[in-house]
């Protein structure tokens, strides 16, 4: 009889996620294994082979291994996502997640408020601010009195700081709900100690929040290498490969030049690194539920 019992609830809740479980081979395993499939045929946009392809096994991967512009723009990725998401939105959320907690209250309100309404706007609408602001004309150009096209000039400086400027609202949030966490028990001993503030909180704050820091990079990561709509509005790229990121490169081999199969292949470098980043996420999640028991 107690075995029946403790079983019931096993069996309900599989009843009870089923439906999640169907949606979610449907609508995301499903559509990813065969992306992995077409990654490994001579699929093409147009022609014989856009609709009677066939499988070709390593031709596609062999090439990727050759192909001088995919490492080229997997570099770029990297210095995308370390710039902008892991250096940039945090230290930005961080600045603002401190100045929330501790600004008066309608400075806080006016400054939250601009933040979270920034991140809330549509990616369109962010690249095109920033487009706006930065090119020949843009406010940006003429600070200094001259006609200098930033974004052409600088366009992974300038698009890092358009994906700092569209993400640091959610960094913000993340990082304040750790920094409410913090025992205010803890800071007092630090300050009875004599300690500055700023070594509170570089030795004390910053370690009890580390879990949450973590978290937030790992989820920041995740959004900035799946930012192909602000870079693609800005930059197509451009100028030349300068802001040619893996999403972008994909999206110019399968939709413009008519590569489906080689851009599938090329999308699912990308799935493989955002599982990778979603895999530490769980892992660190997991460690931070234990680390709280």
């Amino acid at each position: 009889m107690e075995g029946d019992v403790a079983e019931k609830p096993d069996g309900v809740a599989f009843l009870l996620l089923l439906p999640t479980l169907i949606l979610l081979l449907a609508l995301f395993v499903g559509p990813v294994l065969y992306a992995f499939y077409l990654g490994l045929t001579n699929i093409a946009l147009m022609g014989p082979t856009a609709r009677h392809f066939h499988f070709t096994g390593m031709f596609n991967l062999h090439r990727l291994v050759r192909d001088s512009l995919f490492w080229e723009s997997l570099k770029l990725t990297a210095i995308f996502v370390a710039a902008s998401a892991i250096v940039g939105v945090t230290v930005v959320g961080m600045a603002l997640a401190v100045l929330i907690q501790h600004a008066v209250a309608w400075l806080r309100a006016v400054v939250g408020a601009i933040v979270v309404v920034a991140w809330m706007l549509p990616p369109l609408t962010a690249a095109l601010i920033w487009y706006a602001f930065s090119t020949t004309g843009g406010t940006l150009s003429l600070l200094g009195g001259s006609q200098l096209d930033v974004l052409n000039t600088f366009p992974m400086f300038v698009v890092c700081l358009a994906n700092i400027w569209a993400t640091a609202g959610f960094s913000m949030l993340v990082l304040s709900a750790g920094l409410r966490s913090v025992p205010t028990e803890v800071l007092e001993a630090g300050r009875m100690e004599g300690a500055s503030r700023w070594r509170v909180f570089c030795s004390l704050t910053l370690p009890i929040i580390q879990p949450t820091i973590v978290t937030n990079i790992l989820l920041v990561t995740l959004l900035s290498l799946a930012n192909f709509s602000l870079i693609y509005i800005m930059t197509g790229g451009g100028p030349g490969n300068a802001t040619n990121i893996l999403p972008i490169y994909s999206y110019q081999q399968a939709l413009v030049f008519g590569k489906l199969g080689y851009g599938a292949l090329l999308g699912d470098v990308v799935v493989i690194i955002a599982t990778i980043f979603a895999y530490l996420y769980v892992r660190v999640s997991r460690i931070t539920r234990m680390a709280a028991a």
